[in-house]
Protein backbone atom coordinates (compact mmCIF):
# COMPACT_ATOMS: atom_id res chain seq x y z
CA UNK A 1 0.00 0.00 0.00
CA UNK A 2 1.43 3.44 -0.70
CA UNK A 3 1.56 6.09 1.61
CA UNK A 4 -1.52 7.06 3.66
CA UNK A 5 -0.21 10.16 4.97
CA UNK A 6 0.21 12.84 2.10
CA UNK A 7 1.94 16.59 2.13
CA UNK A 8 0.14 19.02 -0.06
CA UNK A 9 3.63 21.13 -0.62
CA UNK A 10 5.46 17.83 -2.02
CA UNK A 11 2.93 16.34 -4.39
CA UNK A 12 2.69 17.49 -7.87
CA UNK A 13 0.75 20.35 -9.20
CA UNK A 14 -1.58 18.61 -9.95
CA UNK A 15 -1.95 14.93 -8.44
CA UNK A 16 -2.13 11.92 -10.44
CA UNK A 17 -5.03 10.63 -8.18
CA UNK A 18 -5.20 7.50 -9.78
CA UNK A 19 -1.35 6.73 -9.34
CA UNK A 20 -2.19 7.40 -5.73
CA UNK A 21 -5.28 4.96 -4.64
CA UNK A 22 -4.19 2.54 -7.51
CA UNK A 23 -7.32 2.84 -9.35
CA UNK A 24 -10.11 5.01 -11.13
CA UNK A 25 -12.77 5.78 -8.87
CA UNK A 26 -14.75 8.82 -8.01
CA UNK A 27 -13.02 10.96 -5.79
CA UNK A 28 -15.10 12.32 -1.89
CA UNK A 29 -12.91 15.04 0.35
CA UNK A 30 -13.65 15.59 3.52
CA UNK A 31 -12.35 18.85 4.46
CA UNK A 32 -11.14 19.01 8.23
CA UNK A 33 -11.80 15.25 9.57
CA UNK A 34 -10.65 15.98 13.04
CA UNK A 35 -10.78 12.73 15.02
CA UNK A 36 -11.09 10.27 11.86
CA UNK A 37 -14.30 8.95 12.86
CA UNK A 38 -15.93 10.22 9.93
CA UNK A 39 -14.00 9.85 7.41
CA UNK A 40 -13.33 6.29 8.16
CA UNK A 41 -16.85 5.67 8.20
CA UNK A 42 -17.49 6.97 4.73
CA UNK A 43 -14.25 5.04 3.28
CA UNK A 44 -16.36 1.79 4.90
CA UNK A 45 -19.30 2.91 3.39
CA UNK A 46 -18.33 3.93 0.09
CA UNK A 47 -15.34 0.88 -1.02
CA UNK A 48 -16.12 2.18 -4.93
CA UNK A 49 -14.79 5.78 -4.12
CA UNK A 50 -11.36 6.83 -3.54
CA UNK A 51 -11.45 8.77 -0.26
CA UNK A 52 -9.39 11.68 0.91
CA UNK A 53 -9.26 13.44 4.32
CA UNK A 54 -7.88 17.50 4.37
CA UNK A 55 -6.27 18.55 7.41
CA UNK A 56 -3.79 21.22 8.83
CA UNK A 57 -3.18 19.48 12.16
CA UNK A 58 -0.24 16.97 12.61
CA UNK A 59 -1.55 15.06 15.93
CA UNK A 60 -4.93 14.57 13.77
CA UNK A 61 -3.10 13.35 10.79
CA UNK A 62 -0.87 11.06 12.62
CA UNK A 63 -4.14 9.59 14.46
CA UNK A 64 -5.95 9.67 11.26
CA UNK A 65 -3.01 7.89 9.73
CA UNK A 66 -2.94 4.67 12.61
CA UNK A 67 -6.52 4.52 12.44
CA UNK A 68 -6.26 3.83 8.41
CA UNK A 69 -3.66 1.31 8.87
CA UNK A 70 -5.28 -0.45 11.86
CA UNK A 71 -8.76 -0.73 9.58
CA UNK A 72 -6.94 -2.17 6.69
CA UNK A 73 -9.24 0.36 4.61
CA UNK A 74 -6.89 0.75 1.25
CA UNK A 75 -9.41 3.56 -0.50
CA UNK A 76 -8.07 6.32 1.83
CA UNK A 77 -5.66 9.17 2.35
CA UNK A 78 -4.80 11.99 4.27
CA UNK A 79 -3.13 14.77 3.45
CA UNK A 80 -1.72 18.12 5.27
CA UNK A 81 -2.69 21.08 3.60
CA UNK A 82 -4.98 24.15 3.77
CA UNK A 83 -8.31 23.33 1.53
CA UNK A 84 -7.55 26.53 -0.44
CA UNK A 85 -4.37 24.92 -1.52
CA UNK A 86 -5.22 21.35 -1.92
CA UNK A 87 -8.22 21.86 -4.11
CA UNK A 88 -6.59 24.62 -6.47
CA UNK A 89 -3.07 22.63 -7.02
CA UNK A 90 -3.51 19.49 -6.28
CA UNK A 91 -7.03 18.98 -8.41
CA UNK A 92 -7.54 19.49 -11.45
CA UNK A 93 -11.29 21.43 -12.68
CA UNK A 94 -13.98 18.87 -12.29
CA UNK A 95 -12.64 16.00 -10.83
CA UNK A 96 -13.87 15.65 -7.41
CA UNK A 97 -17.46 14.35 -7.28
CA UNK A 98 -18.54 14.94 -3.44
CA UNK A 99 -16.73 17.41 -0.47
CA UNK A 100 -18.24 17.51 3.01
CA UNK A 101 -17.25 20.37 5.52
CA UNK A 102 -18.07 18.90 9.05
CA UNK A 103 -18.42 22.11 11.70
CA UNK A 104 -15.42 23.63 10.27
CA UNK A 105 -14.26 26.67 12.71
CA UNK A 106 -16.58 29.41 12.74
CA UNK A 107 -14.02 32.34 13.98
CA UNK A 108 -16.43 34.02 16.58
CA UNK A 109 -14.77 37.02 16.78
CA UNK A 110 -16.18 39.40 14.08
CA UNK A 111 -12.61 40.77 12.76
CA UNK A 112 -11.36 37.08 12.31
CA UNK A 113 -14.45 36.44 10.01
CA UNK A 114 -12.23 36.83 7.06
CA UNK A 115 -10.55 33.15 8.29
CA UNK A 116 -14.10 31.21 7.54
CA UNK A 117 -13.61 28.93 5.17
CA UNK A 118 -16.82 29.14 3.40
CA UNK A 119 -16.97 32.22 1.73
CA UNK A 120 -18.50 33.32 -1.83
CA UNK A 121 -14.46 32.64 -3.44
CA UNK A 122 -14.44 29.60 -1.60
CA UNK A 123 -17.87 28.48 -2.92
CA UNK A 124 -16.61 29.11 -6.59
CA UNK A 125 -13.32 27.34 -6.14
CA UNK A 126 -15.05 24.77 -4.99
CA UNK A 127 -18.06 24.95 -8.15
CA UNK A 128 -14.76 24.45 -10.74
CA UNK A 129 -13.23 21.68 -9.00
CA UNK A 130 -16.31 19.58 -8.31
CA UNK A 131 -18.05 17.70 -11.37
CA UNK A 132 -21.70 18.88 -12.32
CA UNK A 133 -23.74 17.51 -10.21
CA UNK A 134 -21.10 16.17 -7.71
CA UNK A 135 -22.53 16.91 -3.85
CA UNK A 136 -21.34 19.67 -1.21
CA UNK A 137 -22.60 18.53 2.14
CA UNK A 138 -21.72 21.33 5.32
CA UNK A 139 -22.36 21.10 8.96
CA UNK A 140 -22.32 23.92 11.45
CA UNK A 141 -23.28 24.09 15.18
CA UNK A 142 -23.14 27.64 15.45
CA UNK A 143 -25.74 29.96 15.34
CA UNK A 144 -23.76 33.19 13.71
CA UNK A 145 -22.15 30.78 10.96
CA UNK A 146 -25.38 29.00 10.19
CA UNK A 147 -26.70 32.24 8.45
CA UNK A 148 -23.02 33.16 7.13
CA UNK A 149 -23.28 29.84 5.35
CA UNK A 150 -26.59 30.50 4.27
CA UNK A 151 -26.26 34.07 3.10
CA UNK A 152 -23.51 32.53 0.60
CA UNK A 153 -25.15 29.78 -1.00
CA UNK A 154 -28.23 31.18 -1.90
CA UNK A 155 -26.30 34.04 -3.84
CA UNK A 156 -23.74 31.69 -5.38
CA UNK A 157 -24.94 30.68 -9.09
CA UNK A 158 -23.28 27.23 -9.27
CA UNK A 159 -24.85 24.94 -6.39
CA UNK A 160 -28.53 24.35 -5.40
CA UNK A 161 -30.12 22.43 -2.30
CA UNK A 162 -30.54 18.85 -2.83
CA UNK A 163 -33.60 19.79 -0.52
CA UNK A 164 -36.57 21.69 0.13
CA UNK A 165 -35.17 24.51 2.09
CA UNK A 166 -31.33 25.48 2.70
CA UNK A 167 -30.80 23.88 5.30
CA UNK A 168 -32.42 21.22 7.78
CA UNK A 169 -31.67 20.57 11.94
CA UNK A 170 -32.11 17.38 11.93
CA UNK A 171 -29.98 14.59 9.39
CA UNK A 172 -30.67 11.26 11.05
CA UNK A 173 -28.84 9.28 7.62
CA UNK A 174 -25.38 10.75 8.67
CA UNK A 175 -23.08 8.87 10.73
CA UNK A 176 -22.89 11.92 13.97
CA UNK A 177 -18.97 13.05 14.43
CA UNK A 178 -17.25 13.52 17.65
CA UNK A 179 -17.94 16.87 17.82
CA UNK A 180 -21.72 16.93 16.60
CA UNK A 181 -22.35 14.83 19.25
CA UNK A 182 -21.02 17.03 22.01
CA UNK A 183 -23.02 19.65 20.14
CA UNK A 184 -25.94 17.67 20.45
CA UNK A 185 -25.18 16.96 24.08
CA UNK A 186 -24.88 20.39 24.82
CA UNK A 187 -27.95 21.62 23.33
CA UNK A 188 -26.57 23.50 20.36
CA UNK A 189 -28.94 23.38 17.12
CA UNK A 190 -26.91 21.69 14.10
CA UNK A 191 -27.56 23.17 10.39
CA UNK A 192 -27.14 20.93 8.17
CA UNK A 193 -26.59 22.13 4.19
CA UNK A 194 -27.05 19.26 1.55
CA UNK A 195 -26.36 21.17 -1.76
CA UNK A 196 -25.70 19.95 -5.51
CA UNK A 197 -23.11 21.75 -7.99
CA UNK A 198 -25.53 22.63 -10.88
CA UNK A 199 -24.44 22.80 -14.63
CA UNK A 200 -23.57 26.53 -14.67
CA UNK A 201 -20.47 27.39 -16.25
CA UNK A 202 -17.81 28.65 -13.12
CA UNK A 203 -15.88 31.55 -13.78
CA UNK A 204 -12.45 30.08 -12.67
CA UNK A 205 -10.11 32.01 -11.63
CA UNK A 206 -7.98 29.75 -10.06
CA UNK A 207 -5.21 28.02 -12.13
CA UNK A 208 -3.34 25.16 -11.16
CA UNK A 209 0.23 26.84 -10.28
CA UNK A 210 2.97 26.60 -12.40
CA UNK A 211 6.28 25.40 -11.22
CA UNK A 212 8.84 27.04 -13.25
CA UNK A 213 12.56 27.06 -13.86
CA UNK A 214 14.92 26.65 -10.93
CA UNK A 215 15.70 30.75 -10.73
CA UNK A 216 19.37 32.33 -10.69
CA UNK A 217 20.63 35.66 -11.63
CA UNK A 218 24.47 35.88 -12.26
CA UNK A 219 26.05 39.30 -11.31
CA UNK A 220 29.00 40.89 -10.95
CA UNK A 221 29.92 43.51 -8.11
CA UNK A 222 33.02 44.86 -6.18
CA UNK A 223 31.48 44.31 -2.69
CA UNK A 224 32.06 41.13 -0.98
CA UNK A 225 29.69 39.17 1.03
CA UNK A 226 30.88 40.61 4.42
CA UNK A 227 29.80 43.97 2.72
CA UNK A 228 26.59 43.05 1.28
CA UNK A 229 25.09 41.29 4.81
CA UNK A 230 26.02 44.24 6.62
CA UNK A 231 24.00 46.45 4.73
CA UNK A 232 21.33 44.33 4.33
CA UNK A 233 18.03 45.48 6.08
CA UNK A 234 14.91 43.34 6.18
CA UNK A 235 11.89 44.81 3.41
CA UNK A 236 8.85 43.70 2.01
CA UNK A 237 7.77 44.06 -1.48
CA UNK A 238 4.31 43.53 -3.80
CA UNK A 239 2.80 43.37 -7.24
CA UNK A 240 -0.65 43.68 -5.46
CA UNK A 241 -0.99 39.44 -5.72
CA UNK A 242 2.28 38.55 -4.56
CA UNK A 243 4.17 39.72 -0.98
CA UNK A 244 7.22 39.36 -0.45
CA UNK A 245 9.36 39.57 3.00
CA UNK A 246 13.12 39.53 2.96
CA UNK A 247 13.10 39.03 7.04
CA UNK A 248 16.89 38.12 7.64
CA UNK A 249 20.45 37.95 5.83
CA UNK A 250 22.87 35.10 7.84
CA UNK A 251 26.48 34.43 6.66
CA UNK A 252 28.09 30.73 6.66
CA UNK A 253 30.93 30.62 8.80
CA UNK A 254 32.47 28.13 5.88
CA UNK A 255 32.13 29.65 2.85
CA UNK A 256 30.87 33.06 3.26
CA UNK A 257 27.81 32.18 1.44
CA UNK A 258 24.83 34.22 2.10
CA UNK A 259 21.22 33.29 3.44
CA UNK A 260 18.30 35.21 3.00
CA UNK A 261 15.35 33.97 5.52
CA UNK A 262 12.07 34.91 2.99
CA UNK A 263 8.48 34.73 3.17
CA UNK A 264 6.85 34.37 0.12
CA UNK A 265 2.73 34.47 -0.08
CA UNK A 266 0.86 33.97 -3.71
CA UNK A 267 -2.70 32.68 -3.41
CA UNK A 268 -2.72 29.69 -3.04
CA UNK A 269 0.17 28.83 -1.46
CA UNK A 270 2.76 30.02 0.95
CA UNK A 271 6.13 29.90 1.53
CA UNK A 272 9.16 30.04 4.29
CA UNK A 273 12.18 29.59 1.90
CA UNK A 274 15.68 30.59 1.79
CA UNK A 275 17.45 32.54 -1.00
CA UNK A 276 21.11 32.69 -1.41
CA UNK A 277 24.09 34.84 -2.52
CA UNK A 278 27.48 32.97 -3.23
CA UNK A 279 30.34 33.45 -5.20
CA UNK A 280 32.21 31.67 -7.55
CA UNK A 281 35.56 31.29 -8.49
CA UNK A 282 35.41 33.38 -11.46
CA UNK A 283 34.56 36.24 -9.45
CA UNK A 284 30.80 36.29 -10.28
CA UNK A 285 27.77 36.78 -7.47
CA UNK A 286 24.89 34.05 -7.90
CA UNK A 287 21.55 34.92 -6.35
CA UNK A 288 19.34 31.78 -6.56
CA UNK A 289 16.73 29.38 -4.31
CA UNK A 290 18.17 27.40 -1.53
CA UNK A 291 17.03 23.75 -1.37
CA UNK A 292 16.67 23.71 2.11
CA UNK A 293 12.74 23.26 2.94
CA UNK A 294 11.92 21.55 -0.59
CA UNK A 295 10.61 25.11 -2.02
CA UNK A 296 8.72 25.25 -5.09
CA UNK A 297 10.04 27.50 -7.91
CA UNK A 298 7.16 29.61 -8.82
CA UNK A 299 6.42 32.88 -9.71
CA UNK A 300 6.33 34.68 -6.44
CA UNK A 301 9.82 32.88 -5.92
CA UNK A 302 11.06 34.32 -8.90
CA UNK A 303 9.84 38.05 -7.89
CA UNK A 304 11.57 37.26 -4.66
CA UNK A 305 14.75 36.82 -5.99
CA UNK A 306 14.55 39.33 -8.54
CA UNK A 307 13.72 42.02 -5.73
CA UNK A 308 16.93 40.85 -3.74
CA UNK A 309 19.30 41.05 -7.06
CA UNK A 310 18.04 44.94 -7.51
CA UNK A 311 18.55 45.73 -3.67
CA UNK A 312 22.35 44.13 -4.53
CA UNK A 313 22.27 46.39 -7.49
CA UNK A 314 21.70 49.40 -5.62
CA UNK A 315 24.21 49.47 -3.68
CA UNK A 316 26.97 50.01 -5.74
CA UNK A 317 27.15 52.06 -8.98
CA UNK A 318 29.62 49.44 -10.54
CA UNK A 319 27.30 46.32 -9.82
CA UNK A 320 25.51 44.70 -13.01
CA UNK A 321 23.77 42.23 -13.89
CA UNK A 322 25.20 39.34 -16.49
CA UNK A 323 22.38 36.88 -17.12
CA UNK A 324 19.45 35.46 -15.71
CA UNK A 325 16.48 32.93 -16.27
CA UNK A 326 13.47 35.09 -14.73
CA UNK A 327 10.75 35.65 -16.91
CA UNK A 328 10.59 39.05 -18.60
CA UNK A 329 7.64 39.96 -16.60
CA UNK A 330 9.01 39.37 -13.91
CA UNK A 331 12.63 40.73 -14.02
CA UNK A 332 11.16 44.08 -15.47
CA UNK A 333 8.69 44.67 -12.83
Amino acid sequence: MQSILLHAPLLPWPVNWDEVYGRTAPILVEIGFGSGHFLIDWARQRPDANVLGLEISLPSLRKGESKIRNTGLTNVRVVQGGAPLVLQALFAPASLSEVFINFPDPWRKERHYHRRLISDEFLNLLATRLSPGGLLDIATDHPDYAPWITERLERTPYFASRLPTTFVTEDNERLRTKYELIALEEGRTCHYFKWRRNAETAVNPFPIPEELPMPHIIMSSPLSLAEIGQRFEPQHTSDGETHVKLLEMYQSFYDQKLLVETYVREEPLTQRVGLSVFRRQTGELVVGLHDVGFPRPTRGIQLAIAHLAQWILGLHPDSTVIANNLSNAIWET
